[in-house]
């Protein structure tokens, strides 16, 4: 197992139950939360190094995944209860402010803990994911309409027990497939069949996955069996049930159509992940929907592990960025 080192390990307590985190450094605190399908692990690279430069680094299992509470009821994993998870971690370690980075997933519940709690987040980073104000029709009606002959995988998520059936069997390789499937260095080649869609006709994400022998260079294998010794005793359902509220957010959040975000913010992408082409528009408007912003780059030829991926390159933006922030 690739180690951490100099890390505290603990159990605090949420309302989700008890959220495990991985705590590095002192000084003020920066909370780091991860997307699908990884955990607290993914910001290995970033804990050291924000430590290092005095800041208090605190990386969580999101509800649902690794050593955190997974409540069984679907609707417990609405956006509304991951805020509140993080704000009871800020409290749970006695602290009254955090600056929140997210990637992926992680990146919805920054912004929408900034969003909903100022008092709590004075800032925000982004990884991968940009900020998009809530609005226009269902999530589910626009998912449905993306794929043409073809399924968007956001639907394929959608249905509880679909793509367990697909995973569960062999979480290692599929995650393995899933993570090189959106890593600059082993994504298909253009024109190929797009890993993100399934085929209507009982088609899988797998199918898609590049060889089962390119694995990204980032990820070892010490680093993946980390990954998948947690899927693999806690499944995935929960992990998913994230997918499974998109329109009851849509709902939750109909008082906040449209709203800005206006913290001091920040936006890391990879010129090679979709979640930055296909929300180009959702850049272009940062002027009105991040007023806050101190800086948006995007990485070239990096896919979508922004901080696995490029680790130094993150850093030294969440670095920079950091100290020039209003203390």
């Amino acid at each position: 197992m690739t180690m951490v080192k100099d890390v505290t390990q603990r159990l605090v307590p949420a309302p989700a139950g008890r959220i495990h985190l991985v705590e590095q450094g002192t000084g003020p605190l920066v909370l780091l939360v991860h997307g699908f399908p990884e955990s607290w692990y993914s910001w290995r690279h970033q804990l050291p190094a924000l430590a290092a430069a005095g800041h208090r680094t605190v990386a969580v299992d999101v509800r649902g995944y690794g050593r955190s509470s997974r409540p069984e009821d679907v609707s417990a994993y609405r956006m509304l209860d991951l805020v509140e998870d993080a704000v009871a971690v800020v409290h749970a370690l006695g602290e009254r402010s955090a600056v929140i980075v997210g990637h992926d997933w992680g990146a919805g519940i920054a912004a929408n803990s900034a969003l909903l709690r100022p008092d709590v987040f004075r800032a925000v980073g982004l990884l991968s994911v940009p900020y998009a104000p809530r609005g226009g029709p269902r999530p589910s009606e626009i998912f449905a309409g993306m794929g043409g002959d073809e399924e968007f995988y956001v639907s394929y998520f959608q249905r509880p027990g679909r793509a367990e059936s697909e995973i569960e069997p062999d979480v290692r390789g599929w995650l393995s497939g899933f993570y090189a499937a959106f890593s600059a260095d082993t994504m298909p080649a253009p024109g190929a069949p797009d890993p993100h869609f399934v085929s209507r006709e009982g088609g899988t994400l797998r199918e898609r996955f590049p060889a089962a022998t390119d694995r990204p260079a980032w990820l070892s294998e010490a680093e993946l069996d980390v990954y998948a010794g947690e899927f693999e005793r806690t499944g995935l359902t929960t992990a998913l049930n994230r997918y499974r509220n998109m329109d009851q957010d849509w709902e939750d959040m109909a008082a906040h159509d449209g709203a800005p975000i206006p913290q001091p913010s920040l936006f890391l992408g990879g010129s090679l992940d979709a979640s930055t082409t296909w929300l180009s528009d959702a850049i272009a408007a940062y002027p009105a929907t991040l007023p806050g912003l101190r800086g948006s780059h995007i990485l070239e030829g990096c896919g979508h592990w922004i901080q696995q991926e490029r680790p130094a390159e993150v850093n030294q933006h969440l670095l920079n960025w950091l100290a020039r922030l209003p203390s």
